[in-house]
């Protein structure tokens, strides 16, 4: 059997084991090793070893932990209560005003935290009722929470990005600075669909009611302002800035982040051995997730590039009639359809490395097609009827917010976001601008 029908055979073999519910780890491990064996015999174990040892020891991803622990010690803490309820009070003054200060919360908690599941439960606990007590249209405010909860994955220091840098070999200053913009604008975009929607429903979208903005004189809001908001900015801009700037290495801006993260909480009084504990077990769980997912990744990859799995790729790619432009919209339909079975970590490892290098071969800009990836694999989280943003709303929402609202309120943001994805293949200088301003890139 030639060996690029062995490497067909376990892409088919891969996707069967899948959907009979085995964990994608599990999985990409035993069709490696499996197919491995059968195309190279024992020699693929000698090389195997030396791979998952590069993982261990590649001190760059270092950062990934540190991330997570800034993330999760500012969830646990409950500071983004404390944010929301201030963004929340400040944006609900005109229609929709309360969507809105939902969607900046997302951007600030994505900033911070780049959890997706820890930004939406966070949402459906909290804004949710107060959203349903305003009437506003479930469908609005299911596909509200969903949407903002994914801009985690793009806006930077998104673990995402951080694994990209690594698959991509690109600094991670670079992509950060990359996926900036379209994050922003992506969430601009969301912004200007809920005010559109509520112009032309107020009924569906209102304001505040005048009596309860006034229990909170602007004096009032500032102070609670400057207090539960902006020590949270100000970390994410030391991060970013150190990072973007060249003043700290992605390690140890991180390292600041998870200090910073300690310092911002327990200056609130909200440390305790408690909060310490749990986000301690939750970084741990989290980040070995990951890993165990780049490392297993390693056999799959291995095995499908021996097998010939690169020049079966290009050889697909050459069926797809239209040329470069036609390769990419198909590359980025196939990552669309990935990420109904698979979490973003998974694709960044295990279906990224297939296609990625075709790419570079044919010149595509890395750093441009990285924050398409980025903006693609957001939409993946909001479609149904697996879309995991979805799962983690259903999981907190009332029972009178039913299922078919929830997907019906998600949709018109997954047309957001392929137009957005749209808008970057169209103009690339969006996401090339900010890099090769601060000199990140060639000019």
């Amino acid at each position: 059997m030639a060996l690029e029908w062995l490497a067909l055979a376990m892409l088919v073999a891969f996707v069967g084991v899948l959907l009979i519910g085995i964990p994608v780890a599990y999985a990409a491990a035993a069709t490696g090793l499996v197919f491995g064996f059968i195309g190279f015999g024992e020699s693929l174990f000698n090389l195997l070893p030396a791979r998952i040892y590069g993982v261990a020891t590649d001190q760059s991803l270092l950062a990934l932990p540190m991330f997570v622990f800034m993330g999760v010690m500012l969830e646990k803490s409950r500071l983004g209560q404390d944010m929301l309820e201030v963004i929340g009070h400040i944006a609900g003054r005109v229609p929709g005003g309360m969507g809105v200060g939902i969607i900046l919360f997302g951007v600030i908690m994505g900033a911070t935290t780049g959890i997706v599941g820890a930004t939406i439960v966070l949402l459906g606990v909290i804004a949710l009722p107060t959203l349903l007590k305003y009437k506003y249209d479930h469908a609005l405010a299911a596909g509200t929470i969903c949407a903002s909860g994914t801009l985690g994955q793009i806006i930077p220091p998104s673990l995402v990005l951080l694994l990209l840098a690594e698959i991509m070999n690109e600094s991670v200053g670079t992509l950060f600075a990359a996926a900036l913009v379209p994050g922003l604008m992506l969430a601009g975009m969301y912004v200007a669909y809920i005010l559109i929607y509520a112009w032309r429903h107020p009924d569906k979208a209102p304001p505040i009611p005048a009596e309860e903005r006034a229990a909170l004189s602007r004096g009032q809001l500032m102070v609670r302002l400057v207090k539960g908001v902006m020590p949270a900015l100000l970390l994410v801009c030391a991060v970013l800035g150190s990072i973007m700037g060249g003043v700290a290495a992605p390690t140890e801006a991180a390292a600041i982040g998870a200090l910073g993260g300690l310092l911002i909480v327990g200056l609130s009084g909200k440390l305790s051995l408690k909060v310490l504990r749990e986000t301690c077990t939750d970084t741990l769980t989290t980040s070995v997730m990951i890993f165990f997912v780049i490392m297993t990744a390693q056999a799959f990859s291995l095995a499908f590039r021996g097998l010939g799995g690169e020049r079966l790729i290009q050889d697909l790619f050459a069926l797809v009639p239209g040329g470069a432009t036609a390769d990419l919209i198909f590359f980025m339909g196939v990552l669309f359809l990935a990420g109904v079975l698979l979490e973003w970590a998974e694709i960044s490892y295990i279906v990224l490395p297939l296609f990625l290098p075709y790419f570079a071969a044919q010149g595509v800009d890395m750093v441009w097609l990285a924050a398409l990836i980025c903006i693609n694999m957001q939409t993946s989280f909001l479609t149904p009827p697996v879309g995991w943003s979805l799962f983690f709303f259903r999981g907190v929402a009332p029972a009178a917010v039913q299922t078919r609202e929830i997907y019906r309120g998600v949709w018109p943001f997954i047309y957001i976001q392929l137009a957005a994805v749209l808008v970057v293949m169209l103009f690339p200088s969006i996401a090339t601008w900010l890099p090769t301003s601060m000199g990140w890139m060639n000019k």
